[in-house]
């Protein structure tokens, strides 16, 4: 039987997924044997694993922290919200439906003992595995129907340290709060308690931890300092832009409602002289050497949102003056149209689901000479890609999650992926057209080699 250690916390963004990596780490490095599990996870952010299977991109990370390869088995059930209180749910890397968060809740039974099943399955091959929760255990509209807090530590025979983000102001009344509201059989389960994300002289919170210790019964065990983490985040309400007053490259990402795989982005904000904005105003573009529509989780709302709020008319008239970067859903964006035959995304676009049956249809931005029909099963791909053209004699490592077939009107002015791969995926999985400045692609993790990101800084710089 592994050693189960287990990170919950009092909220959403104080910490645990970047703890419970660290500490894969720290036992990878002692030679123990480590594997990560979320029983569930909500997220934009999502990978494909080499069996080309979907999964979060958070479990992605602790898996590279154990060094070993991303399995469907650390994070069985995946939710990725569509908008207006839809998610899609994936259980072990496939999609099954859309549903609403009521929906899901019907079937928590079901999808805990997917969980179960995951979790029995992994700790016959590992010394210690490091759990993670979701949001907070003090939900207590959500105890009934949890799988991912206590009822998952419990099962598991965890040991529960709760994390606390003092940064954020309030720290002792939220684990005291959250120790509280914690079902009294799951006491037992805490270990401890951390207090992450502490600016300045720690010895000014020694008597605060000494009183905290008084009054709850479950010892502070550490403070860890703040640190500027180049870990990719899972909520884009925590999306940061990053501002260097001193920069000599701008970049803009249009912040979509639904943005989705914005740690494509992570990459730029680690190069000095680059800053890079999420932005919501159309004025904003106005000063950017690049401009990017990043992927999205309803590209037909998104696409009408561009229409409405004034971008897509101002992306026109900065087309051939800005370089203009789509990728996945954006790339989508770029075309003529987006068509929804079938109500994949509709009733997210809308709303409501589309009672006529017709399917729902927007028109693109109009700047490359393509058509996307959202039909067939997502497409989950993640290999090595090889590069032509404008990146000849490149290789990179990427991924492909999305739904729908993209097909020329005509023959794009340059594609930079082989052939061979473009016809295997029966559309172009990257475009450029340098008098419009534009350049399109499919491949998630683009920017992650250095290679290609300088030869995108080049075209900037030219």
């Amino acid at each position: 039987m592994p050693n189960i250690l287990m990170f919950q916390g009092t909220g959403s963004g104080v910490g645990k997924s970047v703890l419970a990596a660290g500490f894969c780490r720290l036992l990878k490095n002692r030679g123990f044997r480590v594997l990560p599990f979320k029983a569930q996870n909500m997220a934009l952010n999502s990978g494909v694993t080499p069996e080309g299977l979907e999964m979060g991109r958070a479990q992605i990370v602790q898996a590279e922290a154990c060094g070993v390869f991303p399995d469907v088995r650390m994070n069985p059930i995946l939710l990725k919200p569509q908008g207006s209180g839809v998610s899609q749910l994936i259980r072990m890397g496939k999609v099954v439906r859309n549903c609403s968060a009521r929906e899901y809740y019907t079937m928590a039974e079901e999808n805990f003992r997917i969980a179960k099943q995951a979790f029995d399955s992994l700790k016959t091959e590992a010394d210690w595995i490091v759990m993670e929760g979701a949001g907070s255990p003090a939900e207590i509209n959500l105890q009934a129907t949890d799988i991912v807090n206590m009822r998952m530590a419990e099962y598991a025979g965890a040991k529960v340290i709760l994390v606390g983000d003092i940064d954020r102001g309030g720290v002792f009344a939220w684990l005291k709060g959250t120790y509280d509201l914690i079902q009294a059989q799951h006491r037992s389960l805490l270990q401890g308690m951390l207090i992450n994300k502490f600016r300045g002289d720690v010895s000014l919170l020694e008597s605060g931890i000494e009183q905290f210790n008084e009054i709850v019964p479950v010892p502070v065990l550490g403070v860890i300092p703040w640190r500027e983490m180049l870990l990719e985040d899972e909520d884009s309400q925590n999306l940061q832009s990053k501002i260097d007053p001193e920069a000599k490259l701008d970049v803009a990402i249009i912040r979509l409602p639904h943005i989705s795989n914005f740690t494509d982005f992570d990459p730029l904000k680690q190069i000095s002289g680059i800053s890079v904005r999420f932005v919501t105003s159309v004025p904003d573009l106005e000063s950017a050497d690049l401009i990017i529509l990043p992927g999205s989780k309803n590209t037909l709302f998104d696409l009408r949102y561009l229409h409405e709020k004034g971008f897509a008319e101002k992306l026109n008239q900065l087309s051939g003056r800005t370089w203009i970067l789509g990728i996945c859903g954006g790339f989508q964006m770029l075309g003529e149209a987006v068509e929804d035959p079938n109500n994949m995304e509709s009733s997210g676009a809308s709303g409501e689901a589309e009672s006529s049956g017709t399917g729902g249809c927007e028109s693109g931005l109009g700047l490359l000479p393509m058509t996307t029909v959202l039909e067939g099963d997502k497409k989950l791909v993640r290999r090595r890609y090889k590069g032509i053209n404008w990146l000849n004699g490149l290789d990179w490592y990427g991924y492909e999650i999305h739904l729908g077939r993209t097909e020329f009107h005509k023959k794009p002015q340059e594609s930079f992926v082989t052939e061979e791969v473009t016809a295997a995926n029966d559309s172009s999985l990257g475009v450029i057209d340098y008098k419009q400045k534009i350049i399109g692609t499919y491949i998630h993790g683009l920017l992650e080699s250095p290679e290609v990101t300088q030869k995108l800084l080049a075209l900037l710089t030219a």
